[in-house]
């Protein structure tokens, strides 16, 4: 129980609503409700998350697109969303055409495969999309960015042939795990969701769908819980869940085994046999919604983001207004090494300068006076109070370059 209201209590002070207020990072507004607006420093953290989901997803191989936000609705009911979510859609009529405003991104995908004749040789082909979705939800579950109503799925669509299944689920399971493990998300519970009752499709084909995930989690010696009835009306899936820094659970990432939508799309490669034949859609996300996955680190960290995703990394803070120049000289070197720096030459008190930076959780503070002037170099605190001692304009540099490339 101490335990239980301890976490209560640490919850409390990492409200991302909170903490996004204090912190200058987003906010809500009644003219758009329930879509987070973002701000200057709020942005930083964003770009940073997708700059580092790019890299990771250029590195495995996914090939980026991006699909219209607007779709006809015909093709909403030939994916099955309509019959399955339209409570849930915005929809929008130009002249004598309705349309619906994309909830999810896969349909868009199809019609990107479908483009082009496709070969064997082309699969595995892994298309990732950071897709801006909207979802009328109800005003009850809204919850700052945990649930809001237009949000970017970090998302990506692979398609290949039967035989590459288990090698292309391996493959997102692991590079799941390793961007968790960045954040500092050691512990991630993986559950196995079947079929519910709201779905379509012949029972043989949603058994096939659950045997390729298992039998990808079984390769890999990954322990898992059944989750009955959880699965997507579409197919089964696999769910993370991580653990963050006080104990909490939340659920992000999934994959999602298809074996309907290139059916209902005629989706088609040619084989090596020179035959037509329907290829495997795999759904996959890491964060989930990006909105969400930035409210979790936002609470995770309590604000005290780690270096390579702090909006202003080091605050260079003169004694006197004599060490102005000075001080805004080294914030031009650190910019042009690509490091986010703010000088405070105000004719503040030093103490009162280090105390503001502790509250906006800047991860260092640069004190510098007429000795670092003459030495070229910088009195350095890191956040939480502890003193670094002097350390030269060069080697704080590549110290800061170093955590940064490191994601320390």
């Amino acid at each position: 129980m101490e335990a239980y209201l301890n976490q209560l209590e640490e919850a409390k002070k990492r409200d991302h609503r909170k903490l996004g207020r204090e912190l200058d990072l987003f906010s809500f507004h009644d003219e758009s409700p329930a879509i987070p607006f973002f701000h200057p420093r709020g942005m930083i953290i964003y770009n940073e998350l997708i700059r580092y989901w790019r890299a990771e997803h250029e590195q495995e191989g996914y090939e980026e697109i991006r699909t219209p936000m607007i779709l006809r609705d015909e093709l909403w009911k030939q994916s099955g969303h309509y019959a399955h979510y339209k409570d849930h859609m915005y929809f929008t009529q130009l002249g004598e055409t309705q349309f619906a405003i994309k909830p999810m991104n896969c349909p868009g995908s199809t019609l990107v495969y479908r483009n082009a004749q496709r070969s064997y040789r082309d699969l595995p082909l892994r298309l990732a999309e950071l897709g801006l979705v909207h979802r009328h939800e109800l005003s009850g579950v809204l919850h700052g960015l945990f649930r809001v109503k237009a949000f970017t799925i970090d998302d990506a669509h692979i398609f290949c042939y039967g035989d590459q299944i288990e090698t292309e689920i391996s493959g997102v399971i692991r590079l799941i795990l390793r961007m968790y493990r960045t954040f500092g998300f050691n512990e991630v519970a993986i559950s196995l969701s079947t079929r519910p009752k709201e779905s379509m499709g012949a029972d043989a084909i949603w058994q096939q769908a659950i045997q390729g995930l298992e039998a990808a989690l079984k390769h890999n010696k990954i322990d898992y819980h059944v989750n009955e009835g959880g699965g997507a009306f579409y197919g089964p899936k696999i769910d993370f869940e991580v653990t963050d820094s006080i104990g909490r659970d939340w659920q992000c990432g999934t994959i999602q085994l298809d074996f309907m939508m290139p059916e209902r799309f005629g989706l088609e490669y040619v084989g090596v046999d020179g035959k037509m034949h329907r290829p495997v859609m795999v759904h996959r996300a890491v964060f989930g919604s990006v909105e969400r996955f930035y409210g979790v680190l936002v609470e995770h960290y309590g604000g005290a983001f780690p270096l390579w995703l702090a909006p202003v990394q080091v605050k260079l803070a003169t004694i006197s207004e004599k060490q102005a120049e000075g001080a805004s000289a080294v914030h031009e070197q650190l910019k042009a090494a690509g490091i986010r720096s703010e000088a405070d030459i105000r004719s503040e008190k030093i103490n009162y300068k280090i105390r503001e930076a502790e509250t906006k959780k800047i991860p260092y503070v640069g004190v510098i006076g007429a000795k670092e002037l003459e030495t070229n170099s910088v009195a350095l605190r890191a956040r939480g109070g502890k003193d670094l001692g002097q350390v030269k304009i060069d080697a704080l540099i590549e110290k800061l370059k170093e955590e940064i490339k490191n994601k320390a």
